[in-house]
């Protein structure tokens, strides 16, 4: 179930991504993180404890919200701008 629910922006333009493997779509001026969390309740789990983990600060200090590409760059979800085609790795899901 997802973390969160889309209110604003429903009109903007589709953009495709790939989540752990599934095709997933967010929309224009997304966030990787606001994309992620319409689609699912969390972002990654921590690397101390494997508790999940879903962003805090929302503005990139944090460093709650690291995910990667499938070619392994990392990425602050938080601040990285969702692009058509990105192919995510979270560390959640079947693909991780």
């Amino acid at each position: 179930m997802p973390l969160l629910h889309r209110i604003a922006r429903k009109d903007h333009a589709a953009i495709a991504f790939t989540l752990d493997g599934a095709l997933c779509e967010g929309r224009a001026g997304d966030t990787l993180l606001s994309a992620i969390l319409n689609r699912t309740d969390s972002l990654r789990r921590t690397e101390f404890t494997g508790e999940l983990r879903a962003g805090f600060c929302q503005m990139g200090a944090c460093q709650d919200c690291w995910v990667a590409t499938e070619t392994g760059e990392r990425l602050r979800a938080c601040t990285t701008p969702l692009q058509p085609g990105m192919r995510i790795v979270t560390g959640v899901g079947r693909a991780a």
